[in-house]
């Protein structure tokens, strides 16, 4: 195995990046998904807001609220999860609310983005970045709905779209570690835990020395080391899990092709059977009626060339 130079993003998002002097490399990566110029104003605590005993926690990795008051989720889910697209919702629906109080005006309500790294294969598609985002088109005039002027002045946004959560999906496996620009650095980095010497993108230069490995104090070095492990035992698991699964449906398979086979010798038989059934039903009617040919292949349902070719072979 590789010996990692930088630490993963998982690891450092949960211990180094959430510390108010390393917040520029956070905005670096947000800056080059987002597109635009992001500042944090703060990290939220998101797991300490249980409101029940049975109450799930918002578990995001980070929460970030920015220059704009906007709430920014960044997830990172390593195992497989078939149901992480509604986990999705869960979290942006949890963080719409935990941030109004009772009464307050429904302008209140922030706008959420967010935005998922996950490094299993989520949903059928070829691409690597997936963007989401609600628009609302006519059923008759198949035009899209805006904004009026009114509600643009009120909400201070061009389009619907701007007001409803925005998703992202980070599907790093997917890609082919050809950085074809700066935020290709940054998927780079996700999915190789490296920053290369020619990487230009924001936030990777100041990385590039934060979550080095060698720069790390002993006893980060050291949970990271176990992080790392924990990462692998999982990881071994969902292969051994997988692998059990596989063989299981090729044993099923196999059981289907036997059964197939049979299937099909037990037809043949049958087939050959009912041949030989109606051969006979036709000598006899040969023999021992006065039918034409054409009379004993309609009554039998065979095919009229069959009757000639055995009444010929029997004379």
């Amino acid at each position: 195995m590789r010996q990692q130079k930088h630490v993963r993003f998982d690891w450092a998002i949960k211990r180094l990046l959430r510390q108010k002097a390393n917040f520029n490399i956070l905005e670096g990566f947000l800056s080059e998904l987002l597109k635009d110029d992001i500042s944090i104003i703060e990290i939220i605590d998101t797991e300490s807001n249980q409101e029940t005993e049975t109450d799930k926690f918002n578990r995001v990795d980070i929460l970030v609220k920015d220059r704009k008051g906007e709430l920014i989720i960044i997830e990172i889910q390593n195992s497989y999860a078939i149901d992480y697209f509604l986990r999705i919702l869960y979290g942006i629906s949890k963080a719409i609310t935990e941030h109004m109080s009772t009464g307050d005006k429904w302008t209140s309500v922030k706008k959420v983005i967010s935005i998922n790294i996950v490094y299993f294969d989520l949903g059928r598609g070829k691409d690597y970045i997936y963007k989401g985002t609600t628009t609302f088109s006519g059923i008759h005039q198949n035009d899209e709905l805006q904004l009026s002027s009114a509600q643009q002045r009120m909400f201070k946004k061009e389009k619907i779209q701007d007001l409803y959560p925005e998703i992202y999906l980070i599907k790093v496996n997917n890609f082919d570690d050809t950085a074809k620009d700066t935020l290709d650095e940054w998927i780079y980095f996700l999915k190789n835990s490296e920053i290369k010497k020619d990487f230009t993108a924001k936030g990777l230069k100041e990385a590039e020395e934060v979550l080095k490995v060698a720069n790390m104090e002993d006893a980060d070095r050291r949970e990271y080391q176990r992080f790392g492990e924990v990462l692998s035992d999982r990881a071994s698991q969902a292969f051994s899990i997988r692998m059990e699964i596989e063989m299981a449906v090729e044993k099923e398979q196999k059981a289907l092709e036997e059964v197939m086979k049979e299937k099909e010798r037990i037809l043949k038989e049958t087939e050959n059977n009912l041949k030989e059934t109606q051969e006979l039903a036709i000598i006899a009617m040969i023999k021992n009626t006065n039918l034409s040919d054409a009379d004993i292949a309609n009554i039998l349902s065979v095919d009229v060339e069959r009757v000639k070719n055995i009444r010929k072979n029997k004379k």
